[in-house]
């Protein structure tokens, strides 16, 4: 569920017209809804409720300050994996202890950052990692607390570049050596060890995988609290998936998920951990853009827009589908024809969607890109000398810009000329 929906023939976020936005900012730009962000991540909440839990949401889907606040703001942690997404964190006010580092390619810089600055607990991906943590933990004086990523090798049934738990992925340990790499961090003064961390990969639409993975997990979980280690939390990772394609069946619910969880390992007795991402931001957010031209071709037309490859890029890198609609309401009974849907970035990867059936639109009509909320902005970049398209957070009846377009100057300013040239 979300809150973008058309009232009196018009598409509304929330209480907010649309149109009103596109008049004030200009096309294209992405519009989140606050009421939907909330909404998504008490599902998780709730979804755990009666748990020891914490969730951290996976700010990766979706890094502007105002969002982080506005989750931060109701107890959400904060899964990060670079230093920067630290920093992001802590400017949005959210605590270090509610911080988790994940990713597989910590930096000396990045650790020191996060154990001066207070950590949740690193989630460490290799041994190579686990002893430059520990000998920076020990330079600085503190101990380092950690989980240690298990790789199941279970396959997550989605796309393969979002796939994490399979033998052949880069993440994590073997699960077939976790005994082993577990007494290796035993034995490192530096490191606290807390408990075990899994994530199987992103846009996931069956539980079964799931099941998979938190059976091996709670098997090893019996197995290191045998060989006298302390595992009293487990990190789970995240990628429930969204419905991108309304006219399919819905993935899970979070309140499916967690009685997954429970099933599976509520009876450890450990903290559980999630990182969404995807399900809290993705549905909250729409890509709006305008219509430049409609072009006739060889046996086709195109509706070419001023948005592109640069400011949406999922189509492009992963062939993914988002529904997209006009602003303003179609007649009822209004015949649809097939469009392909580009935009102006010179090459033919700037593809939206091919031969998607729309109602018949022109120049200046405006349409939405749904679930756009996650990898969306954050992977958006100026190819084509495009400048980053605003974001706009809206709640109820208010909405603010929550980034600015750059200007073609502030652009251009930031490069800097030889003084040979």
């Amino acid at each position: 569920m979300d809150h973008f929906l058309y009232r009196d023939g018009a598409l509304y976020a929330e209480d907010v017209p649309i149109t009103e936005i596109a008049a004030a900012v200009g096309t294209p730009f992405y519009v989140y809804s606050t009421a939907t962000l909330l909404r998504h991540f008490r599902l998780f909440d709730e979804a755990l409720e009666g748990l020891e839990h914490l969730v951290c949401y996976a700010m990766k889907a979706n890094s502007n300050q105002a969002v982080l606040r506005t989750l931060a703001a109701v107890g959400a942690g904060m899964d990060v994996v670079s230093g920067g997404e630290y920093r992001r964190a802590r400017a949005a006010g959210v605590p270090g202890d509610r911080i988790v580092f994940s990713g597989v390619g910590k930096t000396r810089e990045e650790i020191h950052l996060a154990l001066t600055g207070g950590i949740r607990q690193f989630n460490v991906e290799s041994e190579p990692e686990m002893q430059v943590l520990d000998a920076v933990a020990r330079d600085l004086g503190v101990v380092a607390p950690i989980t240690i990523r298990v790789n199941p090798d279970v396959d997550a049934k989605t796309h393969a570049k979002i796939a994490t738990g399979k033998s052949e992925n880069k993440f994590g340990i073997p699960i077939a050596r976790a005994r082993e790499v577990y007494a290796m961090a035993a034995a490192m003064p530096g490191l606290e060890i807390i408990g075990i961390d899994v994530h199987i990969g992103s846009q996931l639409t069956d539980l079964e995988p799931y099941e998979l993975a938190y059976q091996k997990v709670a098997e090893l979980t019996e197995v290191l609290r045998a060989d006298g280690h302390n595992i009293k939390r487990l990190d789970l990772g995240g990628g429930l998936g969204i419905p991108y394609e309304r006219s399919n069946a819905d993935p899970p619910l979070p309140s499916d998920y967690g009685a997954l969880v429970r099933r599976r390992l509520g009876h450890l007795g450990c903290e559980i951990e999630i990182e969404p991402g995807r399900l809290i931001a993705g549905n909250a957010g729409l890509m709006i853009s305008e219509v430049i031209y409609v072009k006739k071709g060889e046996g086709r037309e195109f509706l070419i827009l001023d948005s592109a490859m640069n400011d949406l890029i999922r189509p492009a890198m992963y062939d993914a589908y988002h529904d997209i609609i006009p602003v303003l309401e179609p007649a009822i009974g209004v015949e649809k024809q097939p469009f392909d849907i580009v935009g102006p970035v010179c090459e033919s990867g700037d593809t939206f969607a091919k031969q998607r059936m729309m109602p018949p639109l022109s120049a200046g009509d405006q349409v939405a890109f749904r679930s756009a909320g996650a990898y969306g902005a954050v992977m958006s970049s100026e190819y084509n000398s495009r400048p980053l398209i605003p974001e706009v957070l809206v709640r109820g009846d208010q909405f603010a810009v929550i980034r600015a377009r750059p200007t073609f100057d502030e652009m251009i300013n930031r490069d800097t000329i030889p003084e040979w040239l």
